[in-house]
């Protein structure tokens, strides 16, 4: 095919499809300095010198015009009228130019007409249609695809640029095909590998580290493959601090007590096969004979929900001593008061605390030992929140092989161009991404990704007072033997104190001995 320039309209309806792919290049034409045009909903940039590899092309509608009056109809592609050449004005039918090749007498399809384009449309006649002498204007989509860019773009024939073949002069030409960073989740047989940023993440930041500002257009790095570690999504209660703790985390925790609120929080707190040992920190006044009340400093041992729906209760037993054979009560979930599981275990490492459900109140008595320095260490509490089976690929600069990090691949809207050249063999160390610090607005978009989807429920309201208690009202904890028969006001007031002062002692060694901290 010669390479004259033509019309993207002219060039495509002579195009003989069995001869794709074809390679264009953008003539200058009219539009010198480039032209944007909005193509499949994306906005795409053909300037002077751009090359196209064109693919597939197909029929998306034919629009026919009556020669006679001027007006306009569209055909589908799929119209089952037949066509005839119209005889030249002046001229016997028997004795015109240059015919379309056919069924004289049947007729042509419309695609056998298109397929005889000889690059200007011809007179027809189709009775489907009328008697006036009719044009077709063919209208293609055609399928190509551009330097840099991830997608291949769908353009219509009528596209006003004017091209040129050059098929022959770069018959082995190829197209720069940008990657997502989670394309490369399924080319693990193409890492280790260079390559370059294109385009770096857009938006707020996610990641309060130094190597996610350095992921600009242009900055070369290695990619190394997958990471075998994951992540657990953990937050500093009282704070707007939140981490991404790795499975690799060497550093040693100890269980922070749970609190509950009510004896509903205390029955969803329960696990499968132990019981939940806790004190009571808020008196909680009983329901009659079969509902005792609960005073601070009781301990109570759930084992465990008997009954269903609205009459459902909880088993504990209460032991006022140590060694004191237990007292079984029997809950009923709508109970209020407050309660604090009593501590037990010693320091452990994350993976035991990942064999149990999250999320789960910890402190860091022990500093990973490979982090020059633990973000987590100094924080009084960490709440592990959620597993995440997100993928990271290991990375490093191409300018700091030896300084590794792991990015999350589907998370950073980050495309990359992969390039040739020399590979660091081994990963680089990734022991600084252990404890990712990730920003506030970040760990609010990550929250309807947790299991279950919901964000951390608001707080409580304030409880009111229960019913019938008043003010220096006689509290279930202030138990004590009821006052002899006929005393005075003066020895009820003298022995009220006096039971006070010995039930708060009796609280005070209690707690003492469950909390020695």
């Amino acid at each position: 095919m010669a390479m004259v320039p033509l019309s993207f309209q002219e060039y495509i309806c002579s195009l003989d499809p069995t001869t794709l792919p074809r390679v264009l290049r953008i003539c200058s034409g009219v539009y010198f300095q480039g032209s944007v045009y909005e193509i499949s909903g994306n906005e795409c940039c053909l300037s002077t010198g751009d090359l196209l590899k064109v693919t597939a092309v197909e029929l998306q509608k034919v629009i026919c015009e009556d020669t006679e009056t001027g007006h306009t109809m569209e055909l589908p592609p799929t119209f089952k009228g037949l066509f005839q050449p119209a005889p030249a004005p002046g001229s016997h039918p028997a004795l015109q130019g240059p015919t379309l090749k056919g069924d004289r007498q049947r007729g042509l399809t419309l695609h056998q007409v298109l397929g005889q384009w000889d690059g200007r449309p011809q007179p027809l006649l189709c009775p489907t249609i009328g008697h006036h002498v009719l044009l077709l204007h063919p209208v293609y989509e055609v399928l190509a695809t551009m330097h840099l860019r991830r997608d291949a773009v769908r353009v219509p024939s009528t596209l006003e640029v004017e091209v040129e073949d050059v098929t022959g002069q770069a018959p082995h030409v190829s197209f720069a095909r940008p990657l997502l960073l989670s394309d490369l989740l399924g080319m693990e047989g193409a890492m280790p590998t260079r390559a370059e940023v294109l385009e770096g993440p857009a938006g707020p930041a996610a990641f309060l580290s130094p190597w996610e500002p350095r992921l600009r257009p242009g900055q070369r790095l290695q990619l190394h493959g997958r990471s075998g570690a994951r992540r657990v999504l953990a937050s500093a209660p009282g704070t707007d601090r939140h981490f991404l703790v790795s499975s690799a985390y060497q550093g040693r925790f100890r269980r922070r007590p749970r609190q509950f609120a009510g004896v509903r929080e205390l029955a969803a707190g329960l696990r499968p096969g132990r019981p939940l040992r806790v004190v009571v920190t808020q008196d909680c006044e009983g329901r009659g004979p079969d509902v005792p009340p609960l005073g601070v400093g009781d301990r109570l041992e759930a084992r465990g929900l008997r009954g269903g729906g609205a009459g459902a209760r909880l088993l504990c037993g209460r032991g006022e001593e140590e060694g004191e054979r237990d007292e079984e009560l029997l809950l009923p979930l709508d109970l209020g008061g407050a309660f604090v599981e009593e501590p037990c275990g010693g320091r452990c490492g994350l993976a035991e605390l990942l064999a149990e459900p999250l999320p789960c109140l910890v402190r860091v008595v022990a500093p990973d030992p490979a982090l020059e320095r633990d973000a987590l260490s100094s924080l009084p509490a960490l709440r592990l929140e959620a597993l995440l089976d997100e993928p990271f690929l290991v990375g490093s600069f191409c300018e700091a092989p030896d300084d590794g990090f792991e990015l999350p691949a589907r998370w950073l809207g980050c495309s990359v161009l992969l390039r040739a050249g020399p590979v660091r063999p081994a990963p680089p160390c990734t022991r600084r991404s252990r404890v990712e610090e990730i920003t506030d607005t970040f760990y609010y978009r990550l929250l309807p990704q947790l299991p279950g989807g919901a964000a951390p429920p608001p707080p409580r309201p304030p409880k009111p007072a229960p019913a019938g208690t008043a003010p220096g009202a006689r509290r279930p904890s202030d138990r004590g033997p009821a006052p002899p028969a006929g005393g005075t006001e003066g020895d009820d007031d003298e022995h009220d104190y006096e039971s006070v002062d010995d039930n708060m002692q009796k609280i005070i060694r209690k707690m003492q001995a469950i909390f020695p901290f």
